[in-house]
């Protein structure tokens, strides 16, 4: 017997985010949630309801999943193709209806539920789920040889800075005399524990880096980065620019 969209929709969300379907109305036997389990927050609500609920022909039932679309717009194009409709029962805060009957493919359904799941997360795990992101962050030659720091090996352990995840880039910048971008380096761990504190430095906890490439200091200068780059401050871990990320590459 060939598996209905509804249960394969329910897999789907089981296997991918260990989220369980709860019917939480004895009215609505057909009716399910799922929902984070950190926030508790609904992500996708599968219904089913009569087809003239929806303005169709018909009054027999039909599967319908609820997700939320954080852009408005996408939402209201969405609303323009067949298979789509304003929330049912919940058409605030960008909600979204969809058929589940074969009309919209699996396949879209499956990224309009990993939509859902993202944009209603909580701010730790957006932050967990954002694509991997490159920072440039300093290095103080005064409190540790980092220019001789990959010479032996090529992974070390440095403080962690806020925002920075596992599969981030990490570019270094070295502070004076150098004063130079030296390495680009792939964070392979985060979140290791560590207590240390003197007069200019605190550090509670520690990032692993990969060494991935070297430049040579005369490449990447803190005037190059000021003048081309827009970049005149590197006191804390922060994001670069395109075109930065574009030198950087070659």
């Amino acid at each position: 017997m060939k598996k209905l969209p509804r249960n394969e929709v329910c897999t789907y969300i089981g296997s991918k985010y260990n989220a369980e379907p709860e019917y939480l109305w004895e009215r609505f036997p057909g009716y399910a949630v799922f929902r984070h389990s950190d926030n508790s927050k609904w992500f996708a609500i599968i219904m089913n309801v009569g087809r003239d609920k929806l303005g169709l022909a018909g009054n027999d039932k039909t599967d319908i999943i609820n997700v939320r679309i954080s852009d408005p717009l996408l939402a209201d194009m969405l609303m323009q193709e067949k298979g789509f409709f304003r929330g049912y029962h919940i058409s605030r805060g960008n909600w979204i209806s969809v058929l589940l009957d074969g009309t919209v493919p699996l396949k879209r359904i499956y990224a309009l539920i990993d939509e859902s799941y993202k944009s209603t997360a909580s701010a730790k795990k957006k932050q967990q789920l954002r694509p991997p992101k490159e920072w440039l962050i300093p290095a103080n030659p005064k409190y540790y040889d980092i220019v001789h720091a990959f010479d032996s090996r090529d992974t070390i352990e440095w403080k962690q800075g806020s925002g920075i995840r596992k599969g981030d880039t990490v570019f270094m910048y070295v502070g004076a005399p150098v004063s130079a971008v030296l390495y680009k380096c792939t964070v392979t761990e985060t979140d290791i524990p560590y207590d240390y504190s003197d007069k200019n430095l605190t550090i509670s906890s520690l990032m692993r880096i990969k060494l991935e490439k070297r430049y040579p200091p005369e490449q990447f200068t803190f005037a190059r980065l000021g003048e081309e780059y827009g970049i005149f401050a590197v006191r804390g871990p922060r994001g670069i620019p395109n075109s930065l990320s574009t030198a950087l590459s070659l």
